[in-house]
């Protein structure tokens, strides 16, 4: 199965996102992007959902009101038009009202620590929410959302992305990086100029996690890129989507679902099912379990 985009047949889509789930573990790509299996919502996710709206909108302000008064006043409202989106989100708290507001008081937390950081008075992102793609020559298109993309006078570009939860342990970098460079890269094939600067803003411990790429730096992420597609295809071919243990399982929502705790995956879809090949581009829309 492909898809034409502008008149190229594409052999399929890859997120950084997605990418991570098969690095991860191929079992939890096969759940999330073959079967669609629905997971429940959780209060993390949510938050960081929430919180990105807040910094989205944010920059709307005229730069003397970004303050963070007014970050915290724009919680409420987000969380409402939130849960207008997807009403779903209602049973999140159940009848609790005092969770919600214990979770409402997080939020505010979280956007708190943001300006321990930066100024957002002293910043005007060229782009905000960015939605990118780029087709290799492979046929492969890489797609996603930026979360902020400033543009220095002299045209330094930096690609920023913001994590509700903390920032990794040392040596433990690799993954989030590697989400940071498929957006340079995709940047760098779309626009012809490697970012300056990728810049991981964690909201939850207070960190700045900041790389400088390198065009060999891309050209090794494209690699890795393609390696991790034709991993997807090879297991797709086989119908084979082996569970990888790891400590995030304790994150997982498959886990009934999954052999290594006693579950049984349901069958595969039919021929008549998006398979890995036209189905495997689903869009970064929230921070999955390592970001909350």
């Amino acid at each position: 199965m492909s898809t034409p985009v502008d008149g190229v047949e594409v052999l399929g889509a890859l997120s950084p996102s997605r990418a991570g789930d098969f690095l991860t573990c191929p079992l939890m790509y096969r759940f999330r992007t073959i079967d669609r299996i629905p997971e429940e919502p959780s209060a993390d996710a949510t938050r960081g959902t929430v919180v990105h709206k807040v910094l989205e909108d944010l920059f709307d302000l005229p730069a003397e009101q970004r303050t963070p008064d007014r970050a915290a006043d724009m919680i409420v409202p987000a969380w409402e038009a939130l849960l207008a989106a997807a009403p779903e989100l209602e049973g999140l708290f159940g009848d609790d009202g005092a969770s919600v507001t214990e979770w409402l008081a997080s939020c505010r937390d979280v956007l708190a620590r943001y300006f321990t950081l930066e100024d957002p008075r002293r910043l005007e992102p060229a782009e905000r929410e960015l939605y990118v793609e780029a087709l290799l020559d492979s046929r492969l298109l890489l797609r996603g959302f930026i979360d902020r993309v400033d543009v220095a006078p002299d045209g330094r570009v930096r690609v920023v992305d913001y994590k509700t939860g903390r920032s990794p342990k040392p040596g433990f970098e690799a993954r989030a990086l590697f989400q940071m460079k498929f957006y340079a890269l995709v940047v760098w094939r779309l626009r012809g100029v490697v970012p300056t600067v990728l810049q991981l803003v964690y909201l939850g411990n207070g960190e700045i996690l900041r790389y400088e790429p390198d065009e060999a730096d891309l050209e090794a992420t494209q690699r890795k890129v393609e390696a991790v597609w034709a991993a997807i295809r090879r297991a797709e071919a086989a119908g084979e989507w082996l569970p990888s243990p790891s400590r995030l399982c304790d994150w997982c929502s498959f886990r009934s679902l999954c052999p290594e705790f006693g579950g049984t995956p349901p069958p595969l879809p039919g021929a008549g099912a998006d398979s890995a090949s036209g189905a495997a581009g689903d869009l970064d829309t929230d921070e999955g379990p390592t970001a909350t």
